[in-house]
């Protein structure tokens, strides 16, 4: 198994108001193609204004397959572009990590 863990930090003060656009446009859109995340969390030690999202997938052609398809919903360019016009935010991490063979998940 391989995990998509998603760093998106914002603007100072932004935060709430980019997850209430995620949630309302972005995240019945990524549930649709890729199911639901293993958390999604933002932080509250550390770097700050930060939402922490994590989505398992068996595979890395597994997760290409799923991102394609989400990619060519118009619900997603739709999600896009409102983020983009929305300006909230500041920076995007993306990064894959692979199960050992001694992981729970």
């Amino acid at each position: 198994m391989i995990f998509d863990i998603r760093i998106y930090t914002t603007h100072p003060g932004k935060l709430n108001a980019w997850l209430k656009l995620y949630e309302e446009h972005a995240y019945p859109t990524q549930q649709k193609y890729l199911g639901k995340p293993v958390f999604f969390a933002t932080t509250e030690v550390g770097p700050l204004n930060q939402v922490v999202h994590v989505w398992g997938f068996a595979s890395q052609a597994d997760r290409e397959e799923k991102r394609t398809r989400m990619e060519a919903d118009p619900a997603w360019a739709k999600y896009r572009q409102l983020s983009a016009e929305a300006g909230y935010l500041l920076a995007q991490e993306d990064r894959i990590a692979r199960s050992t063979s001694f992981s729970p998940l």
